[in-house]
């Protein structure tokens, strides 16, 4: 068995970006490298790299979130990057949404030892979830799949005038352009590209912006949605 790589101390910018929470950043640190590692949520070469790639990058999100929202971070996996933002900004009322159940497991042991009680784990779909969750005012997702088949996902969940932010790499301009049509049928009504992070992080980390109209994903999921909202109002009178 190769030796597990050990985690490097925080840098100094984590505690100007978690203040308060510093201890418990360092804490989540220390369970993504531990049981996060042990369960298969991230690879063993992240470890080394785990404060700026991975916590840092996902924390720095916070500059694009308006205040006093609800957040639906959208195939949460390991909690990235959900549980960075939720120490950051604990106006934030955020649902980590994870269909795998070994994730939100580790995500609900997670909320419950950081005492994180503005933070929801829900296990489902994106898909599956459309009416049974109240639309968000904000989506955010992290290496969960290419824009176009993302925006499938998280822009259906989002209320009318909410966001979706999505954190990428150096492909986010083509995935842009690539996905501007599908955009656009979803009821998108301006896309932007943003680099977060200045001082924390280096190279700065990379958002998609995507804002929609009084119909988020289209006409297709508004009847999608009412649908599952008739169907919910159903059961609870049952």
């Amino acid at each position: 068995m190769t030796e597990a790589a050990e985690l490097p101390p925080a840098p100094e910018q984590a505690r100007e970006v978690f203040g308060d929470r510093f201890a418990d950043a360092v804490r989540y640190a220390e369970l993504l490298a531990e049981a996060g590692v042990q369960r298969g949520l991230i690879g063993p070469r992240e470890v080394p790299r785990l404060w700026e790639r991975h916590l840092l990058n996902c924390a720095v999100l916070s500059e694009v979130v308006p205040e006093n929202v609800t957040v639906c971070d959208v195939g949460s996996g390991a909690g990235l990057p959900g549980i960075p933002l939720a120490l950051v900004r604990e106006d934030l009322k955020i649902t980590l949404l994870e269909p795998l159940l070994r994730r939100t497991t580790f995500l609900t042991e997670v909320v419950e030892l950081l005492g994180l009680d503005h933070v929801t784990v829900v296990r489902g779909r994106a898909e599956e979830v459309m009416g049974k969750l109240q639309p968000v005012h904000v989506v955010t997702a992290r290496a969960v799949a290419p824009l176009d088949r993302l925006a499938t996902w998280g822009i259906p969940l989002l209320r009318p005038y909410g966001e979706m932010l999505a954190l990428k790499g150096d492909t986010a301009e083509e995935e842009l352009k690539s996905a501007a049509t599908a955009l656009s049928k979803l009821g998108a009504v301006g896309t932007s590209i943003l680099h977060v992070g200045e001082g924390v992080v280096d190279p700065l980390s990379t958002v998609v912006r995507v804002e929609v109209g009084e119909s988020p994903g289209g006409v297709r999921f508004a009847a999608k949605r009412a649908k599952a909202a008739r169907t919910g109002r159903t059961r609870r009178r049952r």
